[in-house]
């Protein structure tokens, strides 16, 4: 090989590395992105609608096996017109007013741009499959540019997320017709997921309605009183105790 030959074969080397390392880093940005929501709501609130989050980043292999079945040409410029999942965020929520929620939230940061929505839940996939898909592209600021890098975001409640995981590993390389009874039965699984996340909102919902109603009463036991511009929520016998001390 010449020496001609091998400086070829370090520049794409270090080409291919540059090009996966803008997708890594973008992953990177939404990490840090859900984070600080989810440490503000657990800080503030009391409560955050992110229960958990998983990246992954495919493989050349996979990137390239996907390229060859849509035609298209070998190129970097290909792959980032063809291949808009290489990198994949899914965000796992408690409720599915949540995942409209955290979807809210991304698409008001203005460093962020939406490309495309996909709602599988308000239209499930026949198999039953549901999620919210947004694709987004998130700047990545590298060392002599900035890269505009595509990330798929999937959110799905804990729910779907185990019917969608368990269904992946049933069918995972199965390539023959499935029974159509096997695929009636993924169906009502699916089913009862929803109807299991429709239930669990119903039951937060009510129970936050009791405790609002308990904090209302509760409150008539305390007064409010500011020091040093700072208010102060104190229960009455207590500012009872201290007025008779003076």
């Amino acid at each position: 090989m010449s020496e001609r030959q091998i400086e070829q074969l370090k520049m794409m080397r270090n080409e291919i590395t540059r090009f996966l390392l803008t997708y890594k880093f973008a992953l990177d940005e939404m990490e840090t992105k859900i984070e600080i929501l989810k440490e503000e709501f657990e800080s503030l609130h009391d409560y955050s609608p992110i229960e958990h989050t998983k990246t992954r980043l495919k493989s050349p292999e996979s990137i390239m096996s996907k390229l060859y079945r849509k035609g298209a040409d070998f190129s970097f410029e290909s792959i980032r017109e063809t291949v808009k999942d290489i990198a994949g965020m899914r965000i796992t929520c408690s409720f599915v007013s949540d995942i409209y929620r955290v979807s809210d939230m991304l698409q008001k940061q203005n460093d962020l741009k939406v490309l495309e929505i996909k709602d599988y839940i308000k239209n499930p996939k026949p198999n039953g499959y549901k999620s919210l898909h947004l694709l987004i592209e998130v700047p990545v600021f590298m060392s002599d540019r900035v890269e505009q890098v595509c990330v798929e975001v999937q959110i799905r409640t804990i729910a779907m997320d185990f019917w969608a995981s368990l269904e992946h590993k049933i069918f995972y390389k199965y390539n023959q017709s499935v029974p159509e009874r096997l695929l009636q039965e993924l169906k009502d699984a699916a089913d009862t997921a929803d109807e299991l996340d429709h239930q669990m909102e119903r039951l937060m919902n009510e129970v936050q309605t009791i405790k609002h109603l308990n904090d209302d009463h509760s409150s008539e036991d305390f007064t409010s009183i500011i020091i040093n511009n700072q208010k102060f929520n104190l229960p009455r016998a207590l500012i009872d105790v201290l007025g008779k001390q003076e």
